[in-house]
């Protein structure tokens, strides 16, 4: 495998405005190409929108959601990968022919679409149907995986993605700053945001603390240095509907260093290299060469009484 050099973005997405949307990605994957990126991810849903989709009924779903590969969005995600050369990761609403819905994240570059995943654990909308696979496919010579947002806290989802061979994860979120039962855990007041250009520090504070980035710093580099993989992780900032996302988006290293990361209120995305030797290198490694799965096969699959639960999906408690 060679070096490569992978972006990851943050931009305020519009509800159900994929064409304003699309036109951000354009502009941003053109940045990054121009800049010597081989590779750009996106958010979750970043196409379509996300969290306004709790109100949706499935007929509104419907309308919003395309066919993949086929559909209007994923062609012009290729259009744009093929103008500017570089590969695309991107999510939106599926339907498939039985107008089945998903949660769907999508690789593209010039030759079309290189691969697509259906998250596993859907829930901003009940009509939503959780998808039935892990993805491992090549990029850029690479063996690559994706995860969406709440896939990501399950951790077998990711043991099981690096052990199908993945060494790069893209981990598309539309996360933080929402109610949870852990400490610290809230909304973000909007009106922050309204005056980001008169008092950042408050906004940052805001973003940076338990709230947000905080909570992100307990978990996510575990994740990358647990498993010896490279985290790409993308998030939106700004409005999503009624609530405020703080970006964050970032690089992280098979030691859990994190590389780069979007630290402004703008519409932007950063750089990494990701280098082969460091996957060697790192301890990660050495804990997956050294398990003992006859310990605790029978244990880890075992069945269970599967419970999910989201307390924030309404900001009026309902």
């Amino acid at each position: 495998m060679d070096k490569i050099k992978i972006s990851t973005a943050q931009f305020e997405h519009r509800n159900a405005d994929k064409t304003y949307n699309l036109s951000v990605i354009e502009k941003l994957a053109q940045k990054a190409a121009s800049e010597g990126s081989n590779v750009i991810a996106f958010h979750e849903c970043s196409i379509t929108g996300y969290t306004f989709a709790r109100h949706l009924s499935k007929e509104q779903m419907l309308d919003l959601a395309e066919r993949v590969p086929s559909g209007e969005s994923t062609l012009k995600l290729i259009e744009i990968s093929k103008k500017y050369n570089i590969a695309i990761l991107a999510g939106l609403f599926e339907k498939d022919e039985n107008d089945s819905l998903f949660k769907t994240y999508v690789c593209v570059d010039k030759t079309g679409m290189v691969a697509k995943f259906r998250k596993l654990h859907p829930f901003i909308n009940p009509y939503l149907t959780p998808g039935d696979r892990y993805c491992v496919f090549e990029l850029l010579g690479w063996k690559c995986g994706i995860l969406i947002c709440y896939d990501n806290n399950i951790i077998e989802n990711v043991r099981a993605t690096k052990l199908l061979g993945a060494d790069i994860i893209f981990m598309p979120h539309v996360t933080m700053c929402t109610p949870s039962s852990r400490p610290g855990a809230g909304f973000v007041d909007p009106m922050l945001w309204q005056n980001r250009e008169d008092d950042p520090t408050s906004l940052r504070m805001e973003f940076d603390g338990l709230k947000g980035r905080a909570w992100l710093m307990k978990w996510l580099p575990a994740r990358a240095y647990d498993n010896g993989i490279y985290v790409v992780f993308a998030n939106p900032i700004g409005m999503d509907d009624d609530q405020l996302k703080n970006g964050c988006s970032m690089v992280i290293d098979p030691y859990g260093d994190i590389l780069a990361e979007c630290r402004s209120f703008d519409d932007s995305f950063v750089t990494a290299i990701i280098n082969p030797d460091t996957l060697v290198n790192a301890g990660g490694n050495r804990y997956i060469k050294a398990r003992r799965p006859e310990l605790y096969r029978d244990i880890i699959g075992q069945d269970h009484e599967s419970e999910q639960k989201v307390v924030w999906l309404h900001t009026d408690g309902k």
